[in-house]
């Protein structure tokens, strides 16, 4: 398939974040949504609910993408295998690392079912998702939350900067994920909830009250 040199990330118009509304909303707001031509409406239900995004997808002339909560393969399989949404799009910062977020893009395309992926974090996260989906036939554009954040590109060297450049992101060859981590940089922008720099964080060991199954 030749050589990927470059990864795209996500610049196109969508619409997220909907709350907890019910079906017959999501329908309502989906279609009048359409006349917009959005690439995707995102997370409208819950993705463990198979059977109502595909009655939304049924009614709304609009793709629908859900998986940034998903864990692991098997998840991801049913929805495709279903047909429940147009557009998976898994986090390989929490669908299971770059071999996983792989394997999840290559089940995916033996549905016909392109894999976007969720990204909102560090320039780390970043490049392995960048590798990741150098490396995945079906895969689609990668998210991106930081293009505001100043001092982002700083946080690591080795690569090219900016980062993402006419929204293409050039995939590194060298070595591991091909970044070094910037520590100064890091230790000037810890939270300061947590102000030790690869101090152990025993406290992340228990469940927090605000977590919840989807986002």
């Amino acid at each position: 398939y030749g050589t990927v040199t470059g990864v795209q990330t996500c610049a196109l118009p969508i619409s997220d974040h909907f709350g907890h509304i019910g079906v017959n909303s999501c329908i309502r707001l989906g279609k009048a949504l359409e006349k917009w031509n959005l690439a995707w409406l995102e997370d409208m239900v819950p993705w463990q609910y198979t059977d109502l995004l595909k009655e939304i997808k049924a009614a709304v002339d609009l793709p629908l993408l859900t998986g940034e909560d998903i864990y692991l393969k098997e998840p991801f399989a049913e929805l495709c295998r279903q047909h429940a949404v147009d557009i998976i799009h898994p986090d390989l910062a929490t669908s299971g690392g770059i071999l996983e977020t792989h394997k999840i893009g290559d089940m995916a395309e033996e549905y016909g079912v392109p894999m976007a992926m969720h990204f909102a974090g560090s320039p780390v996260s970043c490049f392995a998702s960048v590798h990741c989906a150098a490396a995945t036939e079906n895969f689609l554009v990668l998210e991106n939350h930081s293009v505001d954040v100043p001092w982002w590109n700083d946080l690591v060297e080795g690569v090219e900067k900016p980062i993402v450049n006419h929204g293409f992101i050039t995939v590194p060859d060298k070595p591991g994920l091909g970044i070094t981590l910037n520590d100064e940089v890091v230790k000037q922008h810890l939270h300061p909830r947590y102000p030790g720099y690869f101090e152990p964080t025993p406290e992340w060991n228990n469940e927090r009250a605000w977590d919840r199954l989807w986002s």
